[in-house]
């Protein structure tokens, strides 16, 4: 089923007849739109939204064919590969379904694979281009499975306070950048050991804060701009009040 959107896409990117955006496209240019496409299937799911996570997931196939059409004009690998990796990764990774033995633990044969490679840390292979906020989940949980981590939610807490304190004390942009980013990451450690998806949590704070804000701008209409930040203030207060309601 995937071959005719293969075929499409070899097609744009044939060098003499094919579109001229696609066919001057490489990896880098294309790899901020399969991050947005990913995101909008992530939306979709949000809003409950199954004809727009039809359309989505489609857009997101389209990311992996481009890819890989990409590398197999280089030589590097072609879509049949990209697909036969996965195969045999799910099976390995499965022995329970597809073989006669009992699984370890997804984690546990995802170190095995990891220790192949050069890089053993028990922090490898947390990608470099995920969301801040999701890549320090991540890599706070690698680091609690070696031992590395508060007993408890109390000390994930009381680092908060030290690290408030530390950005008060910071003197220079560039420190308080750093104690910030401190912060931050102590807030998604706290959250983890709550057992609460910190950027599940962001997300529903943007949303809730879109809605308001946008309650509040249908209050005043076009004198929302010029009002003074105590009025906006009530307003805030009024949309608050009324979103609970």
């Amino acid at each position: 089923m995937i071959e005719p959107l293969r075929d499409i896409m070899a097609r744009l990117r044939d060098p003499e007849n094919g579109c001229p955006w696609d066919k001057v496209q490489d990896f880098r240019s294309i790899a901020p739109y399969t991050i947005e496409e990913a995101y909008e299937v992530a939306d979709a799911i949000a809003r409950d939204d199954m004809a727009a996570l039809k359309d989505e997931l489609g857009d997101l196939q389209l990311q992996v064919v481009y890819h890989a059409r990409m590398a197999e004009e280089i030589g590097a690998f072609a879509l049949g590969d990209v697909i036969d990796m996965i195969c045999a990764k799910m099976v390995r990774r499965h022995p329970h379904v597809f073989g006669d033995g009992e699984s370890p633990g997804w984690e546990e044969i995802k170190a095995a694979e990891r220790s192949a490679h050069d890089d053993d840390s028990a922090l490898a292979g947390v990608a470099l281009a995920l969301p801040a906020l999701l890549r320090a989940e991540k890599i706070q949980k690698r680091a609690a499975r070696t031992g590395f981590d508060w007993p408890d939610d109390r000390g994930a807490r009381a680092k908060i306070d030290e690290e408030i304190a530390e950005v008060l004390e910071a003197r220079s942009p560039e420190d308080q950048a750093e104690e910030i980013g401190d912060l931050l990451f102590a807030v998604v450690n706290w959250a983890r050991h709550l057992k609460i998806d910190p950027e599940a949590a962001l997300r529903g704070a943007n949303a809730k804060f879109e809605a308001r804000f946008r309650a509040m701008e249908g209050m005043a209409g076009d004198a929302f701009a010029g009002l003074t930040l105590d009025e906006k203030e009530a307003l805030w207060q009024r949309a608050k009040r009324e979103s609970k309601n």
